[in-house]
């Protein structure tokens, strides 16, 4: 089947809650996908940053087969013999107590979210259906109900209430904002990206996590990290928090925690967060399963040990340079940290982020819009300082050839 032939099958047969480019692919390796037509792009959207150790990364589609072939589900009525090395592994690499397996991203959230309130009821005191867990705006972490009731994106929330209440938002970026709504006794939680992606890789100053870190601390409030899409690497850092030195009280992970193979998220704490749970208070069929469970492990230390964290520090150091030097009417700015990259549109012209994608697209990148404005660069890790130079070259000739 030709690409157009695929895409009307899917519109005609698929949910319309996605609006993808016009591609059609068929086979990844590392930072490089084809097309159905053979057509070879470089992938810098990396699935939303799940496939940070690249395409079908050779060392994990091993141990994938592997573990495939021998044991792949025991659901957690039983024991296997690969959750509790990963648990280990994870705990000793991320420094906490335990860690509770889960599988989307949406679901870590769900469950961070879930151990705040428990504990907030059972050691901080807090009256039984009180709990608030204070958020930021423009944030992104899922799209179920509960998380959806607290974003301020009307695309996400707009058609879809009533809604879970229990959560009070406050401006990103704003330290005293949230030094004032910690007054509250109630308060359980602080749940926050430490950098925003979805919003279009909004940057916090400097400093703003440590700050915020330390205010829940002095009110005995969790501080959450949704590091599902700025960590493992992503940043220059293993996670994004490490630029401001804090430590999480409970950190979410996912996408790349799977490398891309399939989902598989976690959520790390202390005992006395994740102990406020009990047996049949919460669990999943397949998270920790057996096979989720080697693929994690070898995910992180694969990212790890072919230090793909520096890579991506200095390649996106690159990245920035050079696409700041860009002289082009249409840029407004530049921004991110390692990896994890946007450009920004100036919205005065008639050519948009969307537009630029297709353009993109057209001479072998392939990125994606995030809002109207504003286009995320986020290529596996795994990409060198030749593939890099290729890439803004592709982005340079874009931006020159657009009408003035």
């Amino acid at each position: 089947m030709k690409t157009n032939e695929i895409i009307d099958q899917e519109l005609q047969y698929g949910a319309h809650n996605y609006h993808p480019l016009p591609v059609v692919l068929e086979e990844g390796r590392g930072v490089y996908v084809w097309d159905v037509d053979g057509k070879r792009y470089y992938d810098c959207l990396a699935g939303y940053s799940a496939l940070n150790q690249g395409h079908c990364h050779p060392r994990i589609l091993e141990v994938l087969i592997k573990q495939a072939s021998q044991l792949t589900l025991t659901s957690r009525a039983f024991h296997s013999d690969t959750l509790a090395p990963y648990m280990e592994y994870m705990c000793t690499v991320f420094g906490y107590e335990k860690l509770l397996p889960m599988n989307t991203g949406a679901e870590a959230v769900e469950t961070a979210l879930k151990l705040a309130r428990k504990w907030g009821y059972k050691h901080k005191g807090v009256k039984e259906n009180e709990a608030i867990i204070v958020v930021c705006s423009e944030n992104f972490h899922g799209r179920t109900i509960s998380i959806i009731s607290f974003s301020s994106d009307p695309q996400s929330y707009k058609g879809f209430g009533p809604y879970t209440p229990g959560f009070v938002s406050i401006p990103y970026n704003d330290s005293e904002a949230l030094r004032e709504v910690l007054q509250d006794p109630r308060v359980v939680g602080f749940l926050v990206e430490p950098v925003q992606g979805e919003a279009g890789v909004i940057v916090p100053d400097t400093g703003y996590l440590s700050t915020c870190f330390d205010y829940c601390q002095e009110a005995n409030v969790l501080f959450i990290a949704d590091e599902i899409q700025s960590g493992m690497g992503r940043t220059g850092k293993l996670l994004a928090c490490d630029y401001d030195e804090v430590h999480p009280d409970i950190l979410i992970l996912g996408k790349a925690l799977s490398s891309g193979f399939f989902p598989i998220s976690a959520v790390l704490s202390s005992d006395e967060v994740i102990l406020s749970i009990n047996p049949g208070e919460h669990g999943s069929t397949f998270g920790g399963s057996p096979l989720s469970a080697r693929v994690a492990q070898k995910a992180v230390e694969v990212l790890l040990e072919e230090n793909m964290v520096q890579n991506a520090y200095l390649m996106g150091e690159m990245f920035r340079e050079e696409i700041r030097k860009i002289t082009s009417p249409y840029i407004k700015s530049v921004r991110g940290k390692g990896l994890m990259n946007a450009i920004e549109i100036n919205a005065h012209h008639n050519i948009d982020a969307w537009q630029i994608c297709l353009l993109l697209m057209e001479e072998g990148v392939l990125a994606k819009p995030t809002h109207e404005h504003t286009i995320r660069f986020t290529p596996p890790l795994i990409i060198d300082s030749e593939q890099m130079t290729e890439v803004i070259l592709i982005i340079q000739r874009v931006f020159g050839h657009l009408p003035v």
